[in-house]
C-alpha cells in the first residue's frame, strides 16, 4: 500500500470528534490509536478491541504522525 493510499484513510470532519483526524470516517481518532501504541498495547489487541479497524489503519496513523512531526527547523 502506498503512502498516499494510507493517508487517505485519515479523514477530517468538523462535525465529528471536534474536527480531529479520524480513521475512515469512523469515530476512532488517530490520537487514540497512537496513545494506545505508546502505552504498549499491541496491534493485535487494538484490532480485537476495534473490529472495524484494519492493520493498514494503524499504519496510516503512524505515517500521519510521522508526517506531522517532520517540521523543518530554520537556523540563522
Amino acid at each position: 500500500m502506498t503512502a498516499n493510499s494510507l493517508l487517505n484513510r485519515i479523514t477530517y470532519n468538523p462535525k465529528q470528534c471536534g474536527g480531529r483526524p479520524c480513521i475512515r470516517g469512523m469515530r476512532i481518532r488517530v490520537s487514540d490509536i497512537l496513545e494506545m501504541l505508546a502505552e504498549n498495547v499491541g496491534i493485535g489487541e487494538i484490532l480485537e478491541d476495534f473490529p472495524d479497524l484494519e492493520a493498514e489503519d494503524i499504519q496510516a496513523c503512524l505515517l500521519f504522525a510521522s508526517r506531522r512531526t517532520n517540521i523543518p527547523k530554520l537556523t540563522v
